[in-house]
Parts: structure tokens; C-alpha cells; sequence
């Protein structure tokens, strides 16, 4: 099992590039990459709280468990 991070797609369908979302979250673009790519170990409440509400989207769209 394993939780599929979909920031890539939520990018797309919001028409927004990784260096956008960063200027608008203040999370560097490394860091939004390496959660992008499913690297990440853990994510901060506080940080998925303020990408959800960059691309008005709900962490269920973000996150996938598989």
C-alpha cells in the first residue's frame, strides 16, 4: 500500500506551474518538487492546508491511496 501524491495533475487541471504555486504557497520549488514526486516522507498539515487553498481544491484531490 501507499499514499500516490497527484500534485502533478492538480497542476495541470489548474493550469499553474510548479513556480507559481510556490510564489503563492512560500514553499520553495525543491520542496514542491520532491513532493510532486512522491519523495516526500512527510507532509506538514500547514503545507497541504496552503496548497489546497492555492488550487481550491480538498487534500482527497491531492492524495491517493493505493
Amino acid at each position: 500500500m501507499a499514499i500516490i501524491v497527484r500534485l502533478d495533475r492538480m497542476l495541470v487541471e489548474r493550469r499553474m506551474t510548479l513556480t507559481q504555486l510556490s510564489e503563492r504557497v512560500g514553499i520553495t520549488v525543491p520542496n514542491l518538487s520532491i513532493l510532486k514526486n512522491g519523495h516526500a516522507k512527510a507532509v506538514k498539515l500547514s503545507t497541504l492546508d496552503a496548497i489546497c487553498e492555492a488550487l481550491e481544491c480538498q487534500p482527497g484531490d491531492l492524495l491517493e491511496h493505493i
